[in-house]
């Protein structure tokens, strides 16, 4: 387990570094080995793991235990996926952060939606959850990394002028790092990364793919988050792999996999 101050360290806008999001002991340790500085959770992924679906079905005891497992597997920092700090109160997000020095991650990343559903809380009630969380995390006895998410724009409930104007806030509130998934484009990014002080996280996934860590980094990120896709691909393996077995009897995907061998090299301890 690596020192939790060590995760400050890695956030230099235009110089980014992949957070490789794991969804067991497994992925995070192949991250480690193969490079990644720090390692974090995804709710999505773990909810995969569980069987359930994405935004809200994940308990705040599930999620502590799961990042404590993480945690405890790597040397490198480990950065928590909590949702909104699963509940719409102040005190629900405060507990969410005073757990986290129970199990001494790094950091954690708060959204502003009002989970289950999709709609954002109002811009007042988000910048408070962000001022609670901040002041929470300041009082952890060790340099905790709060990441405040405007998550609206993912999901078309408001749109970039709107998410700025929170990250913004956010970033007065006391968040360490900015967030805003999936804001359409990579000039959408630029422009985030311009209008909001503080360290940028961008997240690779859809059509941000195709760009390259080069081209995060001129735009001024100054962390590359994974969410869901690197499990997403595990479950892309699986459905291709199935779907020629069970459908046309068809094994030879089976031989595109990876050694046991070389598994256990870069998991082991």
């Amino acid at each position: 387990m690596s020192q939790p101050s060590d995760f400050r360290k890695l956030h230099q806008s235009g110089d980014p570094f992949i957070l490789a999001n794991a969804w067991d002991i497994g992925s995070a340790r192949m991250m480690e080995s193969l490079g990644a500085k720090a390692v974090a959770t995804s709710s999505a992924a773990l909810a995969f793991v569980q069987g359930v679906g994405d935004l809200g079905e994940i308990s705040r005891d599930d999620a502590l235990a799961h990042a404590d497992e993480l945690n405890r597997a790597v040397n490198v920092p480990l950065n928590g996926d909590f949702e909104n700090g699963f509940g719409p109160t102040l005190d629900d997000v405060v507990k969410t952060i005073k757990a986290s020095d129970t199990i001494g991650i790094a950091g954690c990343g708060i959204e502003d939606m009002d989970l289950p559903t999709t709609e954002p809380y109002a811009f007042e009630r988000a910048v408070e959850r962000i001022e609670a969380a901040a002041e929470a995390a300041r009082a952890l006895p060790y340099d905790f990394v709060l990441t405040a998410r405007a998550d609206g724009v993912m999901h078309a409930k408001y749109d970039l002028d709107e998410a700025i104007r929170r990250l913004q806030a956010f970033q007065k509130a006391g968040a360490d790092v900015l967030f805003a998934p999936m804001p359409g484009t990579i000039d959408d990014v630029a422009r985030i990364c311009r209008e909001v002080e503080g360290p940028i996280n961008a997240i690779c996934a859809g059509p941000f793919t195709q760009n390259t860590v080069a081209e995060f980094a001129n735009v001024g990120v100054a962390r590359i988050s994974l969410g869901s896709s690197l499990a997403r691909i595990t479950h892309r393996a699986i459905f291709d792999a199935a779907t020629a077995m069970f459908g046309d009897g068809d094994l030879s995907l089976l031989g595109n996999s990876i050694s046991g061998d070389q598994i256990e090299k870069l998991i082991k301890r």
